[in-house]
């Protein structure tokens, strides 16, 4: 962990994104039209995350969140672009450096069923990141184990530890999972959509701990999630990604009360709301299905936008400010209008 800065001193962020693309080749099959064709996953990503903020990222199935998030954790390395950390690029880690990284940057998935080995008891997989970076010696890491376990509202610890996946429901699957995220003390968690295989009946809960574990650890975190409102729950920062890019990005209570990209108006008009007699809304639908293969032109929402405009189609809206700290990637608002 880096050194603390003097009082007073502004820290720089944590984690930045400069331009990110990740473009994945198609070598063969229907779907590769022509020699050098390619899926746009990521498509020049740019933000930046606060030491000890949260940041939600969302969008329907497809949108490039998850590709992002493998990314920030130097899972998949960018095809331009770059990721730092700390002010490093990830992509110049190696060895000892890269083990170090690892132990600072955690990721939470999102099947709690396929987070643990079944073959290992919830003691012994808590151990596994301890064993992995050499921390503490046996004694210290069962007693680790047992102050994780209880952090994390599993009582009484000790009834777990020889206990298998198996034999857990899944809540507390997803709790043991959040442990051993943080056993070895991480700056930065990523969670992927960590709580939508989950009973609507322990959400909740778990999303409680998360936020106060995160809160009292200063902990950089990203929620990856298609559920705006878990976002509005959890982050105090909301981006919203569509076809590989940024939609719109600011402070969640802007993006999700007052969005103003034309996408995150349907993703929020969209969203149940919890009163039967409110009106479904009434979502158009796409003259024409998009693609994110081979390369795009004009906004990546035009074909399904439903305020189009001829600019639309042969120019890529830049990020643009609509408020404090607030931007959309709209021609709407952007100098070309």
């Amino acid at each position: 962990m880096a050194d603390p800065d003097p009082i007073g001193a502004v820290r720089p962020p944590l984690v930045v994104a400069e331009a990110v693309q990740k473009y994945f080749p198609l070598r063969g099959g229907l779907f590769a039209r022509a020699a050098g064709s390619y899926l746009r996953g990521v498509d020049g990503v740019s933000f930046e995350i606060p030491r000890g903020a949260s940041l939600g990222i969302a969008g329907e199935s497809g949108c490039g969140k998850t590709t992002l998030a493998r990314l920030l954790l130097r899972l998949l390395t960018p095809t331009a672009g770059r990721v730092l950390f700390e002010g490093v690029d990830l992509s110049t880690l190696g060895g000892a450096d890269l083990l170090a990284f690892r132990r600072q940057a955690q990721l939470m998935v999102q099947n709690p069923y396929e987070a643990i080995n079944p073959r290992f008891t919830i003691g012994r997989a808590l151990a596994e990141p301890l064993i992995i970076h050499n921390i503490g010696t046996k004694e210290d890491r069962l007693d680790r184990v047992v102050e994780a376990l209880t952090q994390v509202n599993l009582h009484p610890a000790d009834a777990f530890l020889d206990q298998f996946p198996h034999q857990l429901s899944g809540g507390q699957l997803q709790r043991v999972g959040l442990a051993r995220a943080l056993m070895v003390d991480p700056l930065f968690l990523v969670a992927d959509e960590p709580v939508s295989m989950l009973d609507v009946s322990v959400r909740a809960g778990v999303l409680n701990l998360m936020r106060t574990i995160a809160r009292s650890r200063q902990l950089t975190t990203v929620y990856i999630s298609h559920d705006l409102s878990l976002v509005r729950y959890v982050c105090d920062t909301s981006m919203i990604m569509y076809l590989g890019s940024v939609a719109e990005i600011g402070p969640t209570d802007a993006v999700l009360a007052h969005p103003k990209h034309p996408y995150t108006q349907l993703l929020v008009a969209a969203a149940p709301v919890p009163d039967p007699t409110h009106p479904a809304a009434e979502i158009a639908a796409p003259e024409q299905v998009p693609t994110p293969i081979g390369p795009g032109r004009g906004c990546p929402f035009k074909d399904r936008c439903p305020q189009v405009m001829p600019v639309c189609h042969t120019t890529v809206p830049p990020l643009s400010f609509v408020g404090p700290n607030h931007q959309a990637a709209c021609h709407l608002y952007g100098p070309l209008h």
